[in-house]
């Protein structure tokens, strides 16, 4: 290893497909970037991932990539990437309970040979089957629609984990909900 060579040096030697620079950087900067996705997705495993994507990203535009302070230009683009990685949680979440009303909605106008109420019991009984928790949070947040954040203050849980037992609720109620509909 080189001492003292500057981030600035390192770009330059990246953008010459220098993999000793690369592998500097990437030991220089890899906690920093994945503390950084922590915060954000509040998982280990998503944020490993996201520090993953970015420094191949890293490499496979290096020569393309304009680059002036490198702390800065990483420590960004793992901000958007996590921002850009829970943007299509919350979409696929939120298709997900579109999927789920959708198919309530058609029990309720239809005459299948299951009829509302029996899809209201199913509905109850799966809700007793997910942990006490996560079937609180599902119910503020889908029966008494209230906001995240409000769930978040009153059961003093972080907005992630509210959000992560609204997600882990319907998927769940949608596994389970198919199960029950698959004879129609």
């Amino acid at each position: 290893m080189k001492a003292g060579i500057t981030d600035e040096e390192l770009v330059y030697a990246l953008k010459e497909s220098n993999a000793w620079a690369f592998g500097e950087i990437y030991n220089r900067y890899w906690y920093k970037l994945f503390c950084v996705a922590y915060h954000e997705t509040g998982s280990r495993e998503d944020a490993e991932e996201l520090v993953h994507d970015l420094f191949e990203s890293l490499w496979n535009k290096r020569q393309q990539a304009i680059i002036r302070h490198l702390s800065s230009y990483l420590v960004v683009s793992i901000k958007h990437l996590s921002t850009n990685y829970i943007k299509s949680k919350i979409t696929r979440r939120r298709y997900q309970e579109y999927l789920i009303l959708h198919e309530l909605r058609q029990s309720e106008t239809t005459d299948e040979t299951v009829n509302f109420s029996d899809l209201s019991k199913a509905i109850e009984e799966v809700m007793k089957k997910l942990p006490e928790k996560t079937c609180e949070v599902f119910t503020l947040s889908r029966f008494e629609n209230q906001p995240v954040k409000d769930i978040a203050r009153q059961l003093n849980l972080s907005e992630k984990a509210v959000e992560y037992h609204i997600t882990k609720s319907l998927k769940v109620l949608q596994e389970q909900l198919k199960a029950y509909h698959s004879d129609n």
